[in-house]
């Protein structure tokens, strides 16, 4: 006689089984809790929704109270209790949405059933199991809750809802009453999925915020590297001068001594060797630099900036030209220069003639009209750089811009351990100052700037 062996759950088995425990498990959590979960106030009538609901309310509870007691001959308390459940759902539902639908679920019932033993005894007929306030409080917690719930929970609600009313349905022994619950579940429908759909385009809304303001901040990131980038090809130039002018040196220093010893030629020697060698590396850096596509906004127009990468880095000498060609564009500048010019470092030189550029670049966007004033004034421990303009005569036209001006100016100023700010001026004008020390610290601490954006305050995106 052949053993039967004991049969066992096929894989396709245990996973139906865990899916739909998973399933239940959800929906627990979803319906079965007390968290709050208020409704988001508004910004302009805040407490206008809250208020016309609790008005509803009050009708649903005063309306429910008399035609429970009138019509279906239920006792005043009794009336009172289940219709002020009712209304009492509708408050509770615009903070805690879940407890307020099984306050109006338990309400109903009760309700539903205390009037179904008065069915029959009055000639006319009676709506049940749903009265007339009944279905309007039901509506306004489906409503409340399809609004703030997961739309399975809003469902199996729904679902729940649609369950409660059949069974009592399909209660025998009622001789008279006009049914109500193909009316009821029909608008529960409607509320439900209209507040699916509120919530879903409210959801969607705030995913869309999260994904600009994401979407902002990688543009101002790479705007950042994009400036930096250009401020490390302008450099290469002054760097690779003076790593060529050591080799050069380190070359020429043994010729300059009669009968050097070898210790001398071998150190010179090693430092030709390393300048040479960070001189190849400037270039290969450089190289990489120049391969990536140059963000807009590279060169101002009208302002006399280079357009070639090769072209020789501007200095101080060429402020003059770079006046002259705002003048050229219809606008009033004049310059001052204060205390006893001398050379500055060629970094310094560099970063005070785009600052001035940028800055006279964004009066020529940003303020119509405008007269500008350029003063430099010689320090003794660096250069203080300073440009203002003065109201403009008409507004700004849309800027599009990809703001490279202040952003730029706070990076050179913070390579060289300098100070900037850049704030509105007297009569609409705007005023930008910028402090470039001579010998930077080693750490260079940055700027403090009390305008800290990339966007130009006089409008729109330097």
């Amino acid at each position: 006689m052949s053993r039967l062996g004991r049969v066992t759950d096929t894989g396709v088995g245990r996973a139906l089984r865990a899916r739909v425990t998973g399933w239940l498990r959800v929906l627990r959590q979803d319906l079965w809790t007390l968290r709050a979960d208020p409704l988001p106030p508004s910004t302009w009538l805040r407490w206008l929704p809250h208020g016309l609901v609790c008005l509803v309310a009050f009708g649903v509870t005063v309306g429910g109270t008399g035609d429970m007691n009138d019509n279906g001959r239920l006792g005043a308390g009794l009336a009172l209790l289940v219709a002020g459940a009712q209304g009492g759902a509708m408050v509770l539902g615009l903070w805690r949405p879940v407890p307020a639908w099984w306050l109006s679920m338990g309400a109903f019932v009760v309700g539903a059933v205390a009037v179904r033993g008065r069915l029959g005894f009055d000639p006319d007929t009676y709506t049940w199991p749903w009265t007339a306030a009944g279905i309007i409080a039901e509506m306004f917690v489906l409503l409340l809750l399809a609004l703030r719930v997961p739309t399975r929970a809003a469902t199996a609600a729904l679902a729940v809802t649609a369950l409660l009313t059949y069974l009592l349905e399909s209660l025998r022994g009622a001789e008279r009453y006009d049914t109500t619950g193909v009316l009821a579940l029909s608008l529960s429908t409607v509320v439900v999925v209209v507040g699916t759909a509120l919530r879903g385009r409210r959801e969607a809304r705030a995913q869309l915020v999260e994904q600009t303001t994401l979407t902002a901040e990688e543009r101002t990131r790479r705007t950042l590297l994009e400036e930096r980038s250009r401020i490390a090809r302008e450099l290469h130039d002054v760097v690779a001068h003076h790593m060529s002018v050591i080799s050069i040196q380190a070359q020429v220093a043994p010729h300059l001594v009669e009968n050097p010893p070898d210790e001398l030629k071998e150190n010179l020697a090693g430092i030709r060797q390393n300048a040479l060698e960070a001189l190849t590396e400037l270039r290969r850096v450089l190289g990489v630099l120049r391969s990536e596509q140059a963000g807009p906004g590279e060169t101002p127009a009208g302002l006399g900036g280079d357009s070639a990468d090769h072209a020789p880095q501007p200095n101080l000498d060429r402020l003059d030209a770079l006046v002259e060609n705002t003048r050229a564009a219809g606008r009033e500048v004049t310059t001052e220069i204060n205390g006893e010019r001398r050379p500055l470092p060629p970094g310094v030189e560099l970063s005070a003639y785009r600052i001035v550029q940028e800055a006279l670049s964004n009066v020529l966007r940003h303020a119509p009209g405008a007269s500008a004033k350029v003063r430099l004034t010689y320090q003794p421990d660096g250069l203080e750089v300073e440009i203002v303009n003065s109201r403009p005569t008409g507004p700004a036209p849309p800027s599009t811009g990809a703001g490279h001006g202040l952003l730029g100016m706070r990076e050179r100023v913070a390579m060289l351990g300098g100070t900037m700010t850049a704030h509105p001026w007297h009569w609409d004008g705007f005023k930008v100052t910028a402090f470039l020390p001579d010998t930077p610290p080693a750490d260079a601490p940055g700027t403090t700037s009390s305008t800290d954006t990339t966007t130009d305050p006089r409008g729109g995106t330097p």
